[in-house]
């Protein structure tokens, strides 16, 4: 039997990057999963001939994030899981970043998750096994985060929150953080400054590559699933050993 035969997810941000392979994990394992988006896909997210339903949602707006709740509540009838996976940043200077923007930023990546996990309260405690909410948070959240000051307060806000939701809301939701690291993306190679920068970059960190989606997606099924029964509050490292200092590899390359 599947891991998640008979239950259902939602995944935010289910159509991006990282989103669309968590949302074909939870497929092949078996649950019903609901995305949501500003724009609806070019295609359609399957895996194991099963289809993801799609509901197009600013889940800035708290009425929109609550219908995507609804929704996935009039097709399957129950919520067992919510992955926290939207968000992002622009590269931005701190000191010439428009008050607007901030405050959209931490409505994206600090509030809105934090509100859809309070809509979500009531599905997910209801059923017949603990509810699991999966936020998706970052290195930056850990560290200095120059250039996306509001991304990295707002991810750091957010394993704050997971601790405090943990809690608050056991043993009826269990709740778990990602801190994730650098993902390979198909077009990532020009925020670094072409392939050898790309190259570069993946070979500074201990693992030799960034993660790939599906390293994300493993943790995330790992978390939501019985296995991970007795883990709440925790926050699950996910950067293949960190981000070496830069200051080792110039001392490096100074020797050589």
């Amino acid at each position: 039997m599947k891991r998640f035969e008979g239950r259902c997810a939602i995944v935010t941000g289910g159509a991006g990057n990282i989103g669309q392979e968590i949302t074909r994990y939870l497929l092949s394992e078996g649950a019903d999963v609901v995305i949501c988006g500003r724009r609806e896909p070019a295609e359609a997210v399957v895996a194991s001939g099963r289809q993801a339903l799609f509901v197009q949602a600013d889940i800035r707006q708290a009425e929109q994030s609550q219908r995507v709740i609804d929704a996935a509540l009039a097709a399957f009838g129950r919520l067992d899981i919510l992955v926290n996976n939207a968000g992002g940043s622009p590269p931005v200077e701190s000191a010439t970043a428009s008050p607007n923007l901030t405050e959209k930023l931490v409505k994206l990546n600090l509030i809105a998750p934090l509100v859809m996990s309070q809509q979500a309260y009531a599905a997910l405690s209801a059923g017949d096994v603990p509810g699991s909410i999966i936020n998706i948070s970052s290195v930056s959240a850990v560290r200095s985060s120059p250039g996306t000051a509001a991304y990295g307060a707002a991810k750091a806000g957010l394993l704050n929150a997971t601790q405090s939701l943990a809690m608050e809301w056991g043993p009826k939701v269990r709740v778990n953080g990602l801190v994730v690291g650098l993902v390979y993306h198909p077009g990532g190679e020009v925020h670094y400054g072409g392939a050898e920068g790309f190259k570069r970059v993946a070979d500074m960190l201990p693992m030799g590559r960034m993660a790939e989606p599906k390293d994300i997606a493993k943790a995330v099924v790992y978390l939501c699933s019985d296995d991970a029964f007795y883990v709440s509050g925790a926050s699950l490292e996910v950067h293949g050993g960190g981000e070496v200092p830069v200051f080792l590899h110039l001392a490096r390359e100074a020797a050589e």
